[in-house]
């Protein structure tokens, strides 16, 4: 099985040993399981459950039409070995993709064991999985909740019969054994994934109109149009990978988040998981993100013009914006107590 991560394996079974104790110990919980190489939002969701968090991915077999299959297959097995060594009382599963909750809905045949799906916004609204969407449904209707970030997603849910629990963001805990280094008078840490929905030459054209600010872009941007890359300025440092750890303290120190998307409907977890060390955001213009981010948050249309307005506004009122992150933090916490409870109560434990 491929292990999460960015450092969060580490924290993952270390709180194992320390809530759980062994395999046998653990059984009874919940198992969170997600097809991917890395998801804060399923290794801390697992945390906050109680639970364990198993990222299954073959990366070695890539994503290409000629090996798809075989990683699939190769997954569903893990997945199902995984099952049945911890015995779950519920099982969670993050989609995309839909297929990773197959596994969990044989288990369900064979136990009676629930399962939810953990349904991100690409899960529905990515041209990849567009194909899809029946089998999303009948998935769905089948699982004892599908968790969603908004009401727009939810509605559709439950249009084809699924029952919905709208979680917006979980708490986000790093451990702080690492730090990045940040130079620069005031640093903007841009939370991204090179993805088509983000609007990066936008923000290289932005980050060189503000030579005194210092930029510093998370993600893999070996994607990244070669026209787009060659625009990057001097004051913006590619990141790469980062550890857990590091990635933790680029968030937490650095004066601002961006993260942006041209999608609507689509939660930033890059942004909530900076609300969460306290830190303020710049946040793309969409009602949702309005909803989520009502307070230590600037709201651009991904503008140039407004990503400089932004950045110049974080700047001049900088303590305003810091202490109504703190502020949205301690009542994000409190929504996901009343929203675990709901949770927990629907799966039956």
């Amino acid at each position: 099985m491929a292990t999460c991560t960015q450092g969060t394996d580490r924290m993952m079974r270390k709180m194992d040993e320390e809530k759980n104790g062994s395999s046998e110990t653990r059984q009874g919980q919940i198992t969170y399981i997600s097809w991917a190489e890395y998801c804060s939002r399923s290794d801390n969701t697992a945390r906050e459950l109680a639970g364990t968090s198993h990222m299954v991915y073959l990366g070695a077999l890539g994503s290409n039409p000629f090996t798809i299959l075989f990683k699939y297959l190769g997954q569903f097995v893990m997945t199902m070995r995984i099952l049945w060594r911890e015995k779950p009382r519920a099982v969670f599963v993050m989609s995309p993709p839909v297929i990773a909750v197959l596994p969990a809905y044989v288990y369900k045949l064979l136990t009676g064991t629930p399962f939810v799906i953990d349904a991100h916004t690409a899960a529905f609204l990515h041209p990849r999985w567009k194909h899809f969407q029946w089998l999303q449904h009948w998935l769905g209707r089948r699982a004892a909740t599908t968790i969603v970030t908004n009401d727009h997603l939810a509605e559709y849910v439950q249009k084809n019969g699924g029952h919905t629990t709208i979680i917006r963001d979980v708490p986000i805990v790093y451990e702080g054994t690492e730090t990045y280094p940040l130079n620069g008078r005031f640093t903007v840490a841009v939370v991204c994934s090179f993805n088509y929905d983000e609007p990066i030459e936008a923000i290289y054209e932005a980050a060189a109109q503000l030579p005194d600010v210092r930029f510093y872009m998370t993600g893999n941007p070996k994607d990244l149009d070669p026209a787009i890359a060659a625009k990057k300025p001097e004051n913006v440092t590619l990141t790469g990978f980062l550890s857990d750890e590091a990635y933790g303290s680029l968030i937490s120190n650095a004066g601002a988040v961006m993260t942006l998307t041209t999608r609507d409907h689509t939660m930033l977890r890059g942004a909530y998981e900076a609300i969460y060390q306290g830190t303020p955001v710049i946040v793309s213009d969409w009602k949702m993100l309005r909803e989520a981010f009502d307070d230590g948050a600037v709201h651009v249309d991904n503008s140039v013009e407004q990503i400089v307005a932004a950045v110049n506004e974080m700047q001049v009122n900088h303590k305003r914006y810091k202490e109504g992150a703190l502020k949205l933090m301690q009542r994000k916490h409190e929504r996901w107590q009343r929203t675990k409870e709901q949770l927990l109560a629907r799966i039956g434990r």
